[in-house]
């Protein structure tokens, strides 16, 4: 009766418990990449998210303070830093664990000559290195461009406007570099 109990236990074998290993192995292989890729697609969007923060908060400050507004077809720029200590927008948190490059003094630009038509779309003159956002007035509606970017990357232009600040509907995961 012993004997007939031993063979009838069911279980599994070395080699089916290998098989199944080397399954879970490629699997794991497969899924750890693609996690990789997940968790730095939601960093860029939240650098997305703190862009859009800043032109949220640069349009509380126009309208709280009209002489940010620049004349009309020119532009002014508004830094993180000037936001950030005049209480339109809270600390900004980087979500690759750096902090953003803050301008130095904070201030805001002076009005600037925007050239090309429509205003728009126009060039001008940015600071280097800065988080900022750009404000546009192009006679009729205000137009907001930003550039948030800490030692590494963030959002900014690329291609021979390497650096720029990104139209406010231009704003996506793309623009993060």
């Amino acid at each position: 009766m012993l004997k007939k109990l031993i063979r009838n236990e069911k279980g599994l074998t070395l080699i089916e418990l290998l098989a199944v290993i080397v399954i879970l192995g490629i699997i794991a292989a497969i899924a750890i990449p693609s996690i990789g890729g997940l968790i730095d697609n939601s960093k860029k969007d939240a650098h997305v998210a703190n862009a859009q923060q800043m032109i949220n908060a640069a349009k509380i400050a126009v309208t709280a303070d009209k002489d940010l507004i620049p004349a009309n077809g020119k532009a002014k720029t508004i830094p993180l830093k000037y936001l950030e200590d005049n209480g339109y927008l809270e600390t900004v948190k980087d979500p690759d664990g750096g902090t953003y490059i803050k301008d130095n003094n904070g201030g805001v630009s002076a009005d600037l000559n925007v050239s090309g038509t429509p205003v728009k779309d126009g060039t001008l003159s940015e600071p280097n290195g800065d988080s900022y956002v750009v404000i546009i007035n192009d006679n009729t509606k205000l137009y907001y461009r930003v550039k948030l970017v800490n030692g590494n990357r963030g959002v900014q232009t690329g291609g021979t406007e390497a650096g720029k600040a990104v139209k406010e509907e231009n704003l996506k995961r793309s623009e993060v570099r």
